[in-house]
């Protein structure tokens, strides 16, 4: 029997859930561009346990500043579409003996949602688990006017344009500042499953199946994706 894997976002849903949920409080969609922007500069720069798709620990201090809940991202999820012929594709494929797998960098509430949809088994998902709702009682008011300057300033900034700029203020933010808050602490606890954290996933389906990689298929789409493309080429 072989094995296929999917990313969830491109493959299986149009939908950015992420920038999706950013766009739920004003001038979200910009802080999202900006700061999605700082992940490529640290993907590109190779910083050290940072992984392509980590964007999605970097705007947790913004989600929890204005009060998005796993409610929220659950609701997203339930109107989510899904990319055309994905479900008949998981239908066949199934059908025809292949075990489907899901590995997303995805927040759980969001990944076992779509997954559902199509079919696919809940253990049969690798996905970002996230305690948002555990997170939003660490924020104080000293937190919050942090955010709230690191939010005004963000939005003076363009992607590309401000790329200088934009590694220089964020570095400081997100690696001098934010850490010694309470709310930073608690957001250490977010690792994406992206980057090399794909390939453990992986290689854990592959373990539990005993399917080694040289008999998986794997669907992907961006950078994310790439190590775990790799893996199996």
């Amino acid at each position: 029997m072989n094995s296929i894997c999917f990313d969830l976002e491109g493959p299986l849903s149009p939908q950015d859930n992420a920038y999706e949920l950013m766009k739920l409080f004003p001038n979200g969609d910009k802080i999202f561009e900006v700061i999605s922007r700082y992940d490529d500069l640290l993907t590109l720069e190779g910083r050290e346990d940072y992984e392509p798709g980590d964007t999605l620990a970097l705007i947790v201090p913004f989600l929890i500043l204005h009060g998005i809940s796993e409610a929220d991202i659950a609701s997203l999820a339930s109107k989510a579409s899904l990319t055309g012929g994905a479900d008949k594709l998981i239908s066949w494929l199934e059908s025809n003996g292949w075990k489907v797998f899901c590995i997303s960098t995805s927040y759980e509430q969001y990944a076992i949602h779509i997954t559902q949809k199509l079919g696919i088994y809940a253990h049969n998902v690798a996905c970002t688990p996230f305690p948002l709702n555990k997170f939003r009682t660490t924020l104080g008011k000293e937190d919050s006017r942090l955010l709230e300057q690191a939010e005004a300033d963000i939005l003076t900034m363009s992607p590309i344009t401000d790329d200088k700029r934009i590694k220089q203020s964020l570095d400081d933010f997100f690696w001098k500042r934010l850490p010694s808050t309470e709310i930073g602490q608690a957001i250490r606890e977010v690792k994406p499953v992206g980057g090399q954290r794909k390939v453990i996933a992986l290689n854990k389906f592959a373990e539990t199946s005993a399917q080694p990689l040289s008999q998986w298929v794997v669907i992907g789409d961006s950078i994310t994706d790439a190590s775990m493309l790799q893996a199996v080429d």
